[in-house]
Order: C-alpha cells, then sequence, then structure tokens
C-alpha cells in the first residue's frame, strides 16, 4: 500500500537524480575555458563535450527507453544512474578531448530515459491526478542544480581543475543510486509494455507534431541564455564577476516556474501548454526591448526561467498523454525535443550576432522561434491524425482523439 512517505522519499530519490544531472549538463559550460586550457585546444573546440552531450540525449532517450521497455521500471531507473555515473567519471578520466566528448555522449545517453521513466515512477507512487506535482519535483531537483549545485562544481573546478568537478558529479550519482535502490517501492510504474509496444507509440503523427513544436519553441529561451553572459556584460552594464549571480536568479526563476507549472499542469495539461509559449513569448519581447537596463533586465531573466519551466514541464506531461501506451517514451521523447530546441536556440542566436543585430536581437530571435513552436503545436497539432490504438486495449490504454480530452487523459 503506498504511504505519503514512501511517496515523499521516492520523489525525493528522483529529484536527487535531477539535481545530479542538472548539476552536471550545465557545469560543463561553465568549466570551458578550463577544459580547454587543460587539454590544449580552443574554447569552441571544447564546446563539442556540449554538443556530444546533448547528442548523447537525444539519441538515448527514445533508444533506452524502447529498448529497456520490459525492465522494472526502478531497476531501469538505478542502472540509468550507474551508466550516468560511468559517464562523468569517464570524463574525469579522459586524456584528451576525443576522449572526452565521447564520456559526455555516454554520460548524456540516460539522461532523457532516466526523466521519462521517472516522470512514470513519480506518478504511479503519488497517483494519476498529482501527475504534475509529481514531475515538478522532480525536475525541480534540475532547477535548484542551476542556483546551487552548477556554481558548487564550477567553482570546484576552477580550484582544483575541472577534472574534480566530474569526480564530484560521479560521487552525486553514487548518491542517487542509493536514494533510489532504497526509496523508490519496487513494482512503482511497472506495466505490460513490450517494444513492439513502444515503438507503436512512435507511429503517432500527434506524436510527433508536438515533439517539433517543443523542439522549435523551447529553443526561444536557449537563444537567449546561450548569449546571456555577453548580453548582460556587454549591453546590460552588468561586471562579469556578477555573471554567477544572474544564472543564479535565473536558476531561481527555474524553480519557482518548475512548481508552479506542476500545479497548472494538474489542472489543464493542453492550456498550460498555450501558456507556457506565451508568456515565454512576452518575456522575451520585453527582454529585447530593456536589454539597455540592468535591473529590468534582470526582472526579465527570472521571468523568463519561470515560463520557460512552466512550459517545459506542460509538454512533458503532453508528450506523455499523447503516448498513453507507452508513456515513459513520451516523457523521454521531451527531454530530446529540448535539447534539439537547445542546439536550435543556440545557432538561430548565433546567426543573428554574427549578422551584426547585436545581443538583443537574440531575444526577437528566441521570439520568433516561440512563435513557430506555437503555431505547430496550436494549429498544426489539432489537425494531427488521430493517436495510434492498439486492438483490445481499453480507453485507458488508448490516445484520445480530441485534443481538448488530452487535459484529462488517464495513465495506464
Amino acid at each position: 500500500m503506498r504511504t505519503r512517505t514512501s511517496a515523499t522519499t521516492a520523489l525525493l530519490a528522483l529529484a536527487i537524480g535531477g539535481f545530479t544531472i542538472g548539476t552536471t549538463e550545465f557545469a560543463t559550460m561553465g568549466l570551458l575555458p578550463d577544459v580547454a586550457s587543460g587539454l590544449g585546444v580552443s574554447v569552441p573546440a571544447a564546446g563539442h563535450t556540449i554538443s556530444a552531450y546533448a547528442l548523447g540525449v537525444v539519441v538515448g532517450a527514445p533508444l533506452l527507453t524502447v529498448l529497456a521497455a520490459r525492465v522494472p521500471r526502478k531497476r531501469l531507473l538505478v542502472w540509468l544512474m550507474v551508466a550516468y555515473t560511468i559517464g562523468n567519471v569517464l570524463s574525469a578520466a579522459a586524456p584528451s578531448l576525443g576522449w572526452l566528448v565521447a564520456g559526455r555522449f555516454l554520460a548524456g545517453l540516460p539522461h532523457g530515459a532516466f526523466f521519462g521513466v521517472g516522470a512514470v515512477v513519480g506518478t504511479a507512487v503519488v497517483g494519476a491526478a498529482r501527475r504534475g506535482h509529481a514531475v515538478a519535483i522532480m525536475m525541480a531537483g534540475l532547477t535548484v542544480a542551476n542556483v546551487v549545485g552548477v556554481p558548487l562544481s564550477t567553482f570546484v573546478g576552477q580550484q582544483l581543475g575541472w577534472r574534480a568537478a566530474f569526480v564530484v558529479i560521479g560521487a552525486l550519482g553514487v548518491v542517487t543510486v542509493a536514494a533510489l535502490w532504497l526509496w523508490v517501492p519496487a513494482g512503482a510504474g511497472d506495466q505490460d509494455s513490450s517494444v513492439r509496444r513502444e515503438l507503436g507509440a512512435l507511429r503517432n503523427t500527434r506524436l510527433w507534431v508536438a515533439f517539433g513544436g517543443a523542439a522549435i519553441g523551447f529553443g526561444g529561451m536557449f537563444a537567449v541564455y546561450t548569449y546571456v553572459a555577453e548580453t548582460v556584460t556587454k549591453v546590460s552594464g552588468a561586471s562579469t564577476g556578477a555573471v554567477p549571480l544572474v544564472l543564479a536568479l535565473f536558476g531561481v526563476g527555474m524553480t519557482v516556474g518548475t512548481l508552479g507549472g506542476g500545479r497548472l499542469v494538474d489542472r489543464d495539461v493542453y492550456r498550460t501548454v498555450v501558456l507556457g509559449l506565451v508568456s515565454t513569448l512576452v518575456v522575451l519581447v520585453a527582454l529585447a526591448l530593456v536589454a539597455e537596463s540592468l535591473v529590468p533586465t534582470l526582472v526579465a531573466l527570472f521571468l523568463l526561467g519561470a515560463t520557460s519551466q512552466v512550459l517545459g514541464i506542460a509538454l512533458q506531461a503532453r508528450l506523455m498523454d499523447l503516448s498513453p501506451a507507452a508513456p515513459s517514451l513520451g516523457a523521454a521523447l521531451c527531454h530530446s525535443a529540448l535539447n534539439v530546441g537547445n542546439a536550435n536556440g543556440a545557432f538561430v542566436g548565433g546567426l543573428v550576432i554574427a549578422a551584426g543585430w547585436g545581443y538583443p536581437a537574440t531575444a526577437w530571435a528566441g521570439a520568433a522561434l516561440t512563435v513557430v513552436g506555437l503555431v505547430v503545436l496550436v494549429a498544426l497539432g489539432r489537425r494531427g491524425a488521430p493517436a495510434v490504438r492498439e486492438p483490445g486495449k481499453d480507453v485507458a490504454d488508448r490516445a484520445v482523439e480530441d485534443p481538448a480530452d488530452l487535459q484529462t487523459a488517464p495513465l495506464p
């Protein structure tokens, strides 16, 4: 029987996993100069390690989720975090840039699958009616990492060398493995699934429309975040030493948005997706207009962190609704989409900077990406083909045809 204590500790274990993953994902960005210096390469070359991690997430999220369809969810979470820990330890020991790129790719592989499976396990321990809350708690670990874990690991890397940061992250992975093993109830989130059933979910046109809309729309935030240090120092007038504080402020906004977004998702998934996109669009436009003033820029960055996380949680719930027979896959695909958005946003933001339009133009570029994502998710998503159904499954295991029904689509 599920108890409040077991549900709380299970969510705490998932949040610790989110904290561990969030720390390593974003800490690498702050340590790029140290990595480049330590390996004797340029900073742009060291940046390939970030791209390799993102590629690992995009590839690993659907691949590992499908291949491990029959593995009990608790056991799978543990093994995913073991693999994540090994990837970070290998990164710490990398003798060259090529080996570090390989280590970051390996570390990225379990990322999306962990959050996908974790969303299903979290839903199982608290009940489908509080799914948004469960996802928010797990994702809160990732956002808190931006406030605490990333600055601390960056400090450790700067003081003791970048390899030490990955050793610390590896230690966090060991703590996460222990927490998952001790606190996640056996059988939580287990379902009658198979590789064939997971692959069948990929035939759902609406799922891919939502994936594309998420990958484009969420790129709007990354168009700004990728170049936020240059924006606040070269345009807004902040000192270089204030950049970590600016990033921490953004992380606080992400945490607020994560917790608030969970409540909104529990009320209405589809409307929260639209709200997340529209509010992010408004904040990006505001940021473009006030970028030359420091205080309004800081307020806008805080709000951008909040609105982007409301959007992220809503998109994860949306993709889970669109693959009710394979919710782990839907949730994992969300993290693939967000990492594609990371690449899209950084690329488009770089284009406008290279064109000489200035750093504030990254916010206009982000707004354009958000508008396109909104159009895809709202207009094309409503006209998408019906979700794939499996003969013999009851309504709880079938995707609904009316997008409005997606707000309350039950999970298996």
